[in-house]
């Protein structure tokens, strides 16, 4: 029995060692007899792969957004100075009207009355006036006559004014308030219409003081406005404040756009961009830029002379294309990562795929 269990412990048996080995894993078999076969089960891991770029200076437009809204060139109020009843209203809410164009009618009794004063008052004093040079009159006499007369056409001037309201420029009409037979009164403080010129538009921008050498009269802008996405409309800046706000620190500018076809309308939210001109900064391709998670912080991986890759903290300016402006963290001719960056971190070793791109 003895003899018998020796024997199968010398056929099954095998003393397996595992042995470490610069890093490889191998498993060795002994057998009784002494014979050994080794196998490796692991190999030395690999170093992270990369594509990097060269960062380099190119000219970069510096385009500015600010919003606004666009406002009517000129708006007023039609606004009798005197109290009187409507007789007749002549156009309507949505009416374009041209300059002088009579909108609204009122009561003319009073016009009426001051007109016969003064042609009377004119009659009277050509009667006087030979009377005068014969010397049958005054000289104060004839003076307070003229003053009559002069009194009486500055009168029944503002009240030809006031009984038939004429539009002081071209534009729309956008309100109206009254009707015909309604009494007006002087004490109100609400006009019978507001007429708007709309043709051109205005925006007032307050743009950053830092722009202030930049902005200039005549000015291009390009103007957009969310109800109209596919369009582009071209304005100019036509004043510019001469002085900075020093709560905001803004100037502003206002910019004239034509709107010929009446497409845009006052009141509504604009985006306009100034073209402040082109600037030479450091840019890189925009998959090179990381952003830390959790913040708005951006940062790149820079391959270091060593092989090992450093993390960098950058600021970012405008798109340009599928690159990004560096405006601060990186220099020229820096070889920043663009591939291979999600396995990375500071300080690790990496291997250069491809090459580096110049």
């Amino acid at each position: 029995m003895v003899i018998i269990m020796r024997k199968s412990l010398l056929v099954a048996a095998a003393i397996v060692s595992v042995v470490s080995f610069a890093g490889v894993s191998v498993l060795t078999f002994t057998s009784c007899k002494g014979k050994s076969k080794t196998e490796a089960v692991g190999s030395v891991e690999e170093l992270p792969s990369v594509k990097i770029e060269r960062s380099y200076r190119e000219k970069v437009a510096q385009s500015v957004d600010f919003t606004a809204n666009l406002e009517a060139y000129k708006q007023t109020y039609i606004i009798p100075s005197i109290s009187a009843r409507i007789e007749k209203l002549n156009v309507d809410v949505g009416d374009k009207v041209r300059k002088g164009q009579i909108l609204a009618e009122l009561d003319k009794t009073q016009y009426n009355t001051n007109a016969l004063q003064l042609a009377n008052a004119e009659l009277n004093f050509a009667r006087m006036q030979p009377v005068y040079e014969t010397g049958g009159i005054s000289k104060q006499e004839i003076d307070a006559a003229q003053t009559n007369i002069d009194v009486l056409k500055e009168t029944v001037a503002n009240l030809e004014e006031n009984v038939r309201l004429r539009s002081p420029f071209d534009g729309v009409v956008t309100m109206r308030n009254n009707e015909e037979g309604d009494l007006f009164s002087a004490m109100s403080g609400t006009g019978i219409y507001q007429v708007m010129q709309m043709s051109p538009l205005k925006a007032y921008v307050f743009v950053s003081e830092q722009y202030f050498p930049q902005v200039y009269a005549g000015m291009p802008v390009e103007v957009r406005v969310d109800v109209y996405p596919d369009r582009e409309f071209t304005g100019k800046v036509s004043r510019i404040a001469p002085s900075i706000d020093p709560s905001s620190r803004t100037f502003k500018v206002e910019v004239t756009v034509p709107n010929a076809e009446l497409t845009l309308r006052p009141g509504m939210y604009a985006r306009t961009t100034f073209n402040m001109g082109e600037v030479d900064n450091v840019t890189v391709l925009d998959v090179a830029v990381q952003r830390l998670t959790g913040t708005n912080d951006k940062y790149v991986y820079v391959l270091k002379d060593d092989d090992t890759v450093e993390s960098r903290f950058v600021t970012t300016g405008r798109q340009v294309g599928d690159r990004v402006e560096i405006l601060s963290g990186l220099s020229e001719d820096e070889k920043v990562v663009i591939a291979g960056a999600a396995r990375l971190l500071d300080g690790v070793k990496v291997q250069v795929v491809d090459g580096v791109q110049e």
